[in-house]
């Protein structure tokens, strides 16, 4: 099961970090990724992680602004949100793939066979 916390209201330009927590599993063998869910859009893709952390993918509109890490011994997966936008605005899903992922399967949420429950991001100006 994965648990996803730390969402909250945050102004714009300002800083979350989000954490996705894994309980009756470990993580080290998986890839995980974040997604997220606008109001009246569709889930999209924001980051992810293979399961060493040597790897990770950013959608072009976080990066440079967003950072996935993953700590092994935590069995526990981050999002680093920095400098954040209104557009930032989701609900936050955390996910785990439990197979390899190449090429633009990292970004699609049909890749990934666990999903957390989501934590809400507002973001004000």
């Amino acid at each position: 099961q994965l648990q996803a916390s730390g969402g909250g209201l945050a102004q714009a330009g300002g800083f979350l970090r989000l954490s996705c927590a894994a309980s009756g599993r470990t993580l080290s063998s998986f890839v995980m990724g974040w997604f997220r869910q606008a109001p009246g859009k569709e889930r999209e893709f924001v980051a992810a992680i293979n399961w060493s952390g040597s790897s990770t993918y950013y959608a072009d509109s976080v990066k440079g602004r967003f950072t996935i890490s993953r700590d092994a011994a935590k069995n526990t997966v981050y999002l680093q949100m920095n400098s954040l936008k209104r557009e930032d605005t989701a609900v936050y899903y955390c996910a785990a793939a439990s197979q390899p992922l190449y090429g633009s399967s990292w970004s699609r949420s049909i890749a990934y066979n666990s999903w957390g429950q989501g934590t809400l991001v507002t973001v004000s100006s």
